[in-house]
């Protein structure tokens, strides 16, 4: 067996609850035993030991913000009476554009009470992270967030900045002042700046990471986190299930499969780009519908992508130098 298969059934099969060891790949995958269904017929899945249930697809708020706002607020609607109530912003995206989008969308107590709502903080220091927390709530509309993120640990620097400078700090007064309920952190780069984080605490929500199948061979976030996320009870928060559009544009994998891969993998949800209504509902689909790959579907897929993902060209997330938002540039005095 080639190590990248090797690896990735070792990982699937100790990071899946109520596989066990001597399980195969399949019946691990099969059993996801925590997930539940809904009157909605999304169905629900726990966000680590948070003792939170969200849905099992999201809302991503770069997409929804880059399109008309009379576009963008009837699809935020939909998305909510349908069951897809996960909701992912960031504190930069478009210039706090996203966040006044869907705090307009989330303007009344019967709509921001269906909604698990989460958004991203770009600062390091304590009194930035502060501002930048107390303008999410005032674009956002709201007194509190389900889940406040530090964005982007894409820098060697960020997990000694986040602890060193205050912004962790910040974050756990929030959640005493009961501004915040759950604190976690994302990053699309390199899966060892994840780990550093982990080794200064555990105290963590969530964690929120590239999974695709393209991740599964290189540099991967599914093979050296989620075994760490099992064993102390982090939500696992998947995006960039398409590799940025990659996937299906340009390797002309299906896009739905692509979902289905990363929902048989042990996460809590998987943000999903959403710019029409023809998406969403493709999107709502896959989750009402979804059926865990089975080790064929799995060999053949990862078979498929295994020699274009070897150098990472299609996840130029992990591999463009600084890839990510002008606003973590400045922070760290890259010059473009």
């Amino acid at each position: 067996m080639e190590p990248t298969r090797r690896r990735f059934l070792k990982t699937t099969a100790a990071g899946i609850a109520g596989a066990s060891a001597a399980s195969t790949h399949a019946s691990a995958i099969a059993s996801l035993s925590d997930q539940q269904d809904s009157d909605t017929g999304i169905p629900t899945r726990a966000l680590g030991k948070s003792g939170a249930r969200v849905s099992i697809v999201g809302l991503g708020g770069w997409h929804i913000g880059s399109i008309p706002e009379t576009e963008a607020i009837p699809i935020m609607h939909e998305a909510i009476e349908a069951g897809m109530t996960f909701f992912d912003n960031s504190w930069d995206y478009h210039r706090g554009g996203s966040e006044e989008v869907m705090g307009k969308a989330l303007d009344s107590s019967s709509r921001r009470d269906k909604v698990f709502l989460m958004t991203k903080c770009c600062a390091r220091d304590y009194h930035g992270a502060r501002r930048h927390l107390d303008e999410s709530l005032r674009r956002l509309r709201t007194d509190h967030l389900d889940l406040w993120q530090f964005h982007e640990i894409n820098y060697k620097v960020d997990p000694r900045w986040l602890f060193e400078l205050g912004a962790v700090r910040a974050a756990r007064e929030a959640q005493e002042a009961g501004k915040v309920r759950h604190i976690g952190f994302t990053g699309h780069n390199d899966p060892a700046l994840h780990l550093e984080v982990l080794k200064r605490s555990h105290d963590w929500a969530s964690i929120q990471m590239p999974i695709n199948a393209l991740d599964a061979h290189f540099r991967s976030f599914q093979d050296a986190l989620m075994p760490v996320c099992r064993e102390h009870g982090i939500g696992v928060i998947g995006m960039k299930a398409l590799a940025g559009g990659a996937l299906p544009a340009q390797l002309g994998v299906d896009a739905q499969l692509c979902r289905r891969y990363s929902l048989s993998l042990p996460i809590s949800t998987l943000v999903c780009g959403i710019t029409s209504r023809d998406e969403l509902h493709q999107d709502l689909a896959v989750a009402r519908d979804f059926k865990p790959l089975q080790q064929g579907e799995i060999d053949a897929l990862l078979a498929r992508v295994e020699e274009p993902a070897d150098t990472g060209k299609y996840e130029r997330f992990k591999t463009v130098p600084y890839f990510g938002d002008s606003y973590h540039h400045a922070q760290h005095g890259v010059k473009r």
